[in-house]
């Protein structure tokens, strides 16, 4: 199988107060890529233990290519302490050294990358020089790339996300990693708009998707701006919500649709895994045209 869209860095467990669920970015917006219908791969590594095999198997059940999964021979599976607050949101604590920090060069990754038509990356992987060693490498092969910026304090430095910022064709952030941005490049104080577009132009990020939760999102693409107000659901918890956002408006612009409906769909997406427990919840191609009908 040759992959539509591969994906990069952290597998692993997040480890809810009522018991572990697999999860990382990477493979969540593997995950609901493949529930979408494409042909997905994933790059990352686990351990020779019990939870890597599990996610081995998990992979495997939801048709996603694991053929750049490797296995680390002394590092343990990747584990997330997820704690929730009373509104659903999410703070974590994330254990290191696991099998993912270390991701090899590998010949195969290099060959599925260059085949394939977007590349998606975050900054996480990046904290240990072997994984962002490889990324690098990998990012240069690719044709599009999309960037998760991801942050997840204290696991980045400035000078390593001004170079994997620089490579993206695509950048997803979130209202906090937005207030970081404009304060590493002095532009708090202008419009939300004027942000994006000053991030663009320093940056040399053609695309720039912001996200609001249930405020919606806004995008940067191509100069223009477009917004997409948000949609009214009960919140369960927002682990994965944003990955499965970015998973459905790279969905919606490989099959060039239409911006706006686009950002839509990407909205709608993610306020349904909003509303139910888990990053990679079951969600029906009938429940998103439904909340997209309700709310036009």
């Amino acid at each position: 199988m040759t992959p539509d869209i591969v994906c990069f860095g952290e597998t692993l467990w997040d480890v809810f107060p009522d018991g572990k669920r697999i999860g990382g970015a990477p493979l969540n917006v593997a995950s609901r890529l493949s529930s979408l219908g494409l042909k997905v791969g994933l790059i990352s590594s686990v351990g020779k233990d019990r939870l890597g095999k599990k996610i081995k198997t998990y992979l495997q059940e939801k048709g996603i290519s694991s053929n750049c999964l490797q296995s680390h021979p002394d590092l343990p599976t990747g584990t997330v302490t997820v704690s929730l607050d009373t509104n659903g949101s999410a703070t974590y604590k994330i254990n290191s050294p696991v099998a993912w920090d270390r991701i090899n060069e590998d010949p195969k990754a290099v060959q599925i990358v260059k085949t394939s038509s977007i590349f998606i990356y975050g900054s996480l992987s990046s904290r240990d020089p072997v994984s962002f060693n490889t990324l690098t490498k990998l990012l240069n092969k690719a044709t599009f790339k999309a960037f998760d910026l991801n942050l997840r304090p204290p696991h980045y430095s400035k000078e390593t996300l001004e170079k994997l910022l620089r490579q993206a064709d695509l950048l997803k952030i979130n209202d906090e990693e937005l207030d970081v941005l404009c304060g590493w490049y002095e532009i708090d104080k202008l419009p939300v708009e004027e942000q994006l577009q000053k991030i663009s132009e320093m940056t040399s990020t053609p695309a720039i998707c912001l996200t609001l939760g249930a405020k919606g999102a806004i995008l940067l693409s191509e100069g223009s701006i477009f917004k997409c107000l948000g949609f009214k659901v009960e919140i369960a918890d927002t682990v994965g919500a944003g990955d499965s956002f970015l998973a459905g408006l790279v969905y919606q612009l490989l099959n060039n649709t239409p911006k706006l409906k686009a950002l839509r769909f990407a909205c709608a997406l993610g306020a349904l895994v909003a509303s139910k427990k888990g990053a990679n919840a079951r969600v029906h191609p009938d429940e998103i045209e439904s909340l997209l009908n309700s709310q036009k």
